[in-house]
């Protein structure tokens, strides 16, 4: 293999990523990674405070942990960007792509969670399609941990953070298994917090009449 063979190697490698940003508000941003080569997805969010995205969780085919969201934090997230940008309508193209990174729990509608992620699939299905293409079910499949003894815990800040007591269940994959360090080390907490505040207030702006997006 001669070295202009080896450089069109690197240029597919290269070509493979790509990041995709959606602003919830305020310069807050949600952003999907993703290395086709690799079948790799990471989620990360920046806002105006970090000089780097912080990662929430990535989805790959070795060592995932992809549980970042709750559905409420993914269906707040999809509304707010929805708010901002007409062409990308909840539910879309940001749920379907980003949807890997929730999972439903005891106490949320999964009945209406799956409809969601359904109507998102449809979306984005090309007109006169025959062939196999996924369900809100087939995200529930992956995403369901009802009765899987995985237990929320709040501090004072508002930072949400999971434990699962029984390690029998299915494993949670996720980086969001302790509190705020206060060090800046772990989970990204009050980034996150920041991201979420933003995405509220853009969805609460986006139902007064005449407010600008």
């Amino acid at each position: 293999m001669d070295e202009d063979d080896d450089d069109d190697e690197d240029e597919d490698c290269a070509d493979s990523s790509l990041d995709v940003a959606f602003e919830v508000g305020a310069g807050h941003h949600v952003v999907l990674s993703i290395d086709v080569s690799l079948d790799s997805y990471s989620l990360m969010i920046t806002t105006p405070d970090l000089s780097e995205p912080a990662e929430l969780g990535w989805d790959d085919l070795a060592h995932w942990h992809p549980y970042a969201l709750r559905w409420s934090e993914l269906d707040l997230i999809c509304r707010a960007i929805a708010a901002r940008d007409p062409q990308l309508p909840h539910s879309g193209v940001p749920l379907a792509l980003l949807c890997r990174f929730a999972a439903v729990f005891d106490d949320d509608d999964v009945d209406q969670a799956v409809a969601t992620v359904d109507a998102a699939y449809a979306a984005l299905r090309p007109a006169r399609w025959e062939g196999y293409w996924p369900r809100g079910t087939d995200w529930l499949d992956r995403a369901d941990f009802r009765g899987q003894h995985v237990i929320w815990r709040r501090d004072e800040a508002g930072n949400l953070w999971a434990q699962q007591d029984d390690r029998d269940d299915e494993p949670f994959y996720s980086t969001r298994l302790g509190p705020d360090t206060g060090t800046g080390e772990g989970f990204p907490h009050v980034p996150l917090r920041a991201v979420l505040n933003a995405a509220t207030a853009t969805v609460g702006d986006a139902r007064l009449p005449g407010v600008p997006r």
